[in-house]
Parts: C-alpha cells; structure tokens; sequence
C-alpha cells in the first residue's frame, strides 16, 4: 500500500514539471557591466577631490580680493589727506605772501622817496618838481602792473557804482548829472572797486 502511494507521488511531480517551462535568462549586452576603467577612477576622484577643496579655494581667493581692496583703500586715504594738507598749506602762503610781489615793487617806490627827501637842501624848485612827478609815475606803473587803475571821472555822466556824490553844485558849462568836480581819486583792482571817486555833481543852474 505504502509502495503504491509513493509512485503516484512520483508520477505527480513528473507531469508538474513537464508543464513548467524551463526559464532561460540571456544578458544582453547592454544589461552586462563592465568593470570601471583605472582613468575613469581617477577623474571621478579628482572631481571629488575639487568638490572636496573649492569652498576653501573660493575663499581664499576672496580673502585676497579683500585684502587687495583695502590697500588701495588705505593708499587713497592716505593720498586724499596729503592733497589736502598740501592745499591747506598753499592757501595759508598764499594768504601770508600774496602780496610779496607787489611789497617787492613798492620798495623801488620808498628808495625813490627817501632819496628825493636826502637831496632837499640845496635843491632847486624844479629839480624837486621833478623828482616828485618822477616818484608818481613810478608808482602809477607799479599799480597797473598789479592791476588797479585810477578812476578819475572828470566831465563823465556820475555813475553811483563807481562814483561817491558829496555835493551838488549849479553849473552852467557842464551837463547837469555830469562830475563836475573830483575831489578824489577812485580806484579799482582788476574791474573790482577798491575805492569810489569822490565827486562833486553838476545840477541844473
């Protein structure tokens, strides 16, 4: 009995495996890996490796950017500061020797003077005339080679710019409105007034 059950256990599972189909499994070429090759192991190491160093690299690079900006920086404060001191000194000389030059010329005028004043005695009228007339004409050209020049405005329409009325007075030879008379010499520097003339003013007789 115990025989006859076992080889219909075995005639069972000769059908079950005639009917199961035997799976064959081919690889393709595409689905087959090839080992990684030594080159391609060495660049992915070094890309990694990069990967790996450039946040550092980045930032030393930018340490020296930084670095290389505040110099100039401190080289241009530096710069600026001498530029104005350097200015700062050229108007103080300025202010102290401004007139230097025009001091310088004027001295030319005092000799003359002291040495008209040394040959007095003895001296005849015209001789001392003449020194006198010579002193201002030396004077008058050292105040044109400095620019100022003499408003004297004698028989000219009164202009209240350049003109400082003390009086008027009625006249029958000059126009009314006119300087009739200069009591003092105006002057101006470069076109800029130092001093109004001061006139007296002709009205209507």
């Amino acid at each position: 009995m115990v025989a006859g059950m076992a080889a219909n256990v075995l005639i069972w599972s000769m059908k079950m495996n005639a009917k199961r189909p035997e799976k064959v499994v081919e690889e393709t070429p595409t689905e087959k890996q090839a080992p990684p090759a030594a080159g391609a192991t060495e660049a992915n190491g070094a890309a990694e490796s990069d990967a790996a160093a450039s946040p550092e690299a980045a930032l030393e690079a930018l340490q020296a950017k930084a670095d290389e900006n505040w110099d100039r920086y401190l080289r241009a404060v530096a710069e600026l500061e001498n530029v104005r001191k350097r200015a700062a000194r050229d108007v103080e000389n300025a202010h102290k020797f401004a007139l230097e030059r025009f001091s310088r010329e004027l001295l030319a005028v005092r000799d003359t003077l002291e040495m008209g004043l040394a040959s007095v005695e003895g001296a005849s009228i015209e001789s001392l005339i003449e020194g006198k007339e010579a002193t201002l004409k030396l004077l008058t050209t050292v105040l044109q080679q400095f620019g100022i020049e003499e408003v004297d405005p004698a028989g000219e329409p009164f202009d209240p710019e350049l003109h400082e009325a003390i009086s008027m007075q009625p006249s029958d030879t000059a126009e009314a409105g006119s300087v009739l008379t200069v009591v003092q010499k105006g002057y101006t520097l470069n076109g800029r007034l130092l001093r109004p003339a001061m006139v007296i003013v002709a009205a209507e007789a």
